[in-house]
């Protein structure tokens, strides 16, 4: 690594809210505190930070963690990666604006990525513009089209089908069945309170995916490819393996303060491990199940679709990272997890620093 990546000046930042706090905290973590009015956009300096959301690993809920949801802060513009449980919650929480969402980034379709999804322009576009902050137009969103056809079920059978007449929508299918299911609120506040229909915040944009990838052979070898670019960030992604989900994206944000990869869901592979190359900053999921014994297709899921603590550190140190932070925690065998061992455990294999992300932490990238 180089020499200004093991600079201690390049530290963990302590920010409350998004950004503009200057009270001190605890190294590595950042909490919500009271907070001014609502901006109305810009109003953030210049820098790029991660602010951890939700760190939840799947869907059951927990009371210590908020679903899986990241924030990109790049020059006072945010970004969002995955919208989980609660998402909605701690983007007011930790302080940012709705007038400063830029684009959202879904890694795949599990429910814990999107169960706030909808939500964000439900609510987080209510307002209308002269009444406070707000989104302020259609905002971009990319993620998975549709995967096409499903797995067979594990150990063989029949179960039902939920959605039969759709029943692999990609992310344009899934906004417009949110959009449907909420139709009757919309419209009684569309005629008695003049609020904007959410539907039309959301610029749904399904990433497309290489010919030789589909619900069978989800993550062919590849080099990374741009999803978006703006004077902001350049957004690249890959295909990573999720068990059986199909699309699951990884994400890598390169901005002129430096470079943060989001692993989505995966096990360990090389289009990972390419994307994420030299990065400053990874955010990777990871598993405990060291000490758990649990249904064979649980236990089957997890391993096939998650990198386990104790390998997380080995990932890291092949793509040559400055820092390891683990979010969509699930630990199997110990509620709640112990942050200590935890470190230890992703540490193995791995020369740079760990921080074992809880809700609202914040990291900068330099």
């Amino acid at each position: 690594m180089c020499e200004e990546a093991r600079n201690p000046r390049r530290r963990l930042l302590a920010a409350a809210g998004a950004l503009g706090a200057a009270a001190a905290l605890p190294p590595g973590r950042a909490a919500a505190s009271t907070r001014a009015a609502p901006r109305t956009g810009g109003s953030a300096g210049r820098g790029a930070s991660v602010i951890l959301l939700g760190t939840q690993g799947g869907p059951p809920p927990d009371a210590h963690r908020a679903g899986i949801a990241s924030a990109l802060v790049v020059d006072g513009a945010t970004y969002l990666v995955d919208a989980g449980r609660g998402a909605v919650s701690q983007y007011a929480a930790a302080g940012l604006a709705w007038a400063d969402l830029r684009a959202v980034f879904v890694t795949h379709l599990h429910a814990d990525h999107v169960a706030d999804l909808f939500q964000i322009f439900l609510f987080g576009g209510f307002q209308l513009p002269a009444q406070g902050d707000t989104l302020t137009g259609p905002v971009p969103v990319y993620g998975p089209g549709p995967a096409g056809g499903l797995p067979p079920v594990y150990g063989g059978g029949h179960v039902p089908t939920a959605g039969p007449g759709d029943p692999t929508p990609g992310l344009a299918g899934f906004l417009a069945h949110a959009d449907a299911a909420f139709a009757y609120s919309t419209n009684v506040f569309l005629r008695d309170s003049g609020v904007r229909a959410p539907l039309s915040l959301a610029d749904a944009r399904e990433i497309p995916t290489p010919a030789d990838a589909d619900f069978r052979h989800t993550a062919p070898d590849m080099r990374p490819f741009t999803v978006m670019e703006d004077e902001r960030v350049r957004v690249s992604a890959v295909l990573v393996p999720h068990g059986p989900v199909f699309p699951a994206f990884a994400f890598r944000f390169d901005t002129d303060h430096g470079s943060v990869t989001f692993s989505g869901d995966t096990t360990r592979h090389r289009n990972l491990v390419a994307l994420a190359r030299g990065s400053d900053v990874l955010v990777h999921e990871a598993i405990n199940v060291q000490g758990w014994s649990g249904p064979p297709a649980v236990a089957d899921h997890l391993v096939r679709g998650h990198v386990e603590v104790q390998d997380v550190g080995r990932v890291a140190q092949s793509a040559d990272v400055d820092r390891l932070v683990l979010s969509h925690i699930g630990d199997m065998a110990q509620q709640p997890l112990d942050p200590r061992k935890w470190q230890r455990w992703a540490q193995r294999g791995y020369g740079g620093r760990v921080l074992v992300g809880s809700d609202l932490d914040a990291v900068s990238l330099r």
